[in-house]
């Protein structure tokens, strides 16, 4: 996979070099977004991912005000090896790990009661992000949703979560609208050159994960 990411890179570089590659560029970004005029849910699902997550929580709180959604919920407590170790051996944080992410909610009129935390410690990518918060749910017997997240995520969430729960959940997707990504002058920005380039770098391991699967079956 480290290949392909030389690949992407080369890719990018090159049509940003080239005079002229404006219009391609804003396709490749814009082909990264679908989004969904939002209907009444039972609640909002806010994706974490390192990028840009508070972007989601605002957006989140917006539909919440509006009488979109009655409940958030949030996933996180990412924890890897080493900090299971340190825990083992006695650290204890000063806060729970939604503390903050409560604190900004209520800062945007959420009621904390509404808010749902979900602890998903071995999630490590969209995937089982999804397998893992998917069932917690369903068991609880929530049907429909929005599902929040960046803008250049909203494509590859919204494929991910309607191929796993097709039958079960009602999806809209949401991008967060203060999320700073330009579709039309990605290329221009460092930071987002990063976003795009691991956004489609994803896009070809999921594929990748599907063929193995199949070749599996």
């Amino acid at each position: 996979m480290k290949r392909t990411g030389y690949i992407l890179a080369i890719v990018t570089i090159a049509l940003i070099l080239f005079p002229g590659c404006d219009a391609i560029l804003s396709g490749i970004g814009r082909s990264l977004i679908v989004d969904s005029d939002p209907v009444p849910s039972q609640a909002a699902v806010v994706l974490n991912t390192d990028m840009e997550y508070y972007s989601r929580l605002m957006e989140a709180a917006e539909h919440y005000r509006a009488g979109t959604v009655k409940t958030i919920i949030l996933n996180g407590n990412r924890k890897s090896s080493a900090l299971k170790q340190i825990e083992a051996d006695g650290f204890v944080p000063v806060c729970a790990w939604y503390a903050d992410y409560l604190r900004i909610l209520s800062l945007y009129g959420v009621n904390p009661d509404d808010v749902l935390c979900i602890s998903a410690e071995d999630v490590y990518d969209t995937v089982t992000e999804a397998e893992f918060v998917g069932p917690v749910i369903l068991a609880r017997g929530i049907n429909n949703i929005l599902l929040i997240t960046s803008r250049f995520h909203t494509r590859r969430a919204g494929h991910i979560w309607n191929g796993l729960f097709q039958d079960k959940l009602r999806i809209q997707i949401v991008g967060a609208r203060t999320d700073p990504f330009d579709p039309e002058g990605w290329w221009r920005s460092g930071r987002q050159i990063r976003w795009v380039l691991a956004e489609y770098g994803a896009w070809l391991y999921y594929g990748w994960k599907q063929i193995m699967k199949t070749d599996k079956g």
